[in-house]
């Protein structure tokens, strides 16, 4: 069963690149979202989500909002969620991690250790529900 990565920045070339990383993992589809908004629409659609990957710094609400809003929808309270973040500030990894994210990069970030880490998350997911 394919599952679906909802990959959320507003820069365009961030989405592409970290997309572009995601769809090695065998089974999965990748959607794109450049705002909390559209990637809200996306989340409340039929299709739903297995995993979210979001920048935080963004227009129209931003990651932290975006992290908050999915983990208290009772169908993605177990997701995983990873964070790929400019922001500097030093209490972001632990903020993101008290609201339900799973994992937080700084960029730059190595794709390869990003897909490899989303591929655990979800290996740990379904030898979970095993």
């Amino acid at each position: 069963m394919q599952k679906l990565i909802l990959v959320v920045d507003d820069t365009a070339y961030s989405r592409e690149a970290m997309a572009l990383a995601l769809m090695s993992i065998q089974d999965v589809d990748v959607r794109t979202a450049g705002s909390m908004l559209e990637a809200m629409k996306i989340v409340d659609s039929k299709e739903g989500i297995d995993a979210l990957c979001t920048d935080l710094n963004m227009p129209f609400g931003d990651g932290f909002q975006l992290i908050e809003q999915v983990r208290s929808d009772i169908r993605y309270s177990q997701i995983p969620i990873v964070v790929i973040s400019a922001n500097t500030d030093e209490a972001t990894p632990a903020r993101v991690k008290s609201l339900g994210a799973d994992a937080f990069f700084s960029k730059p970030y190595s794709p390869l250790v990003l897909r490899q880490t989303l591929e655990r998350l979800f290996d740990a997911k379904q030898n979970l529900s095993a």
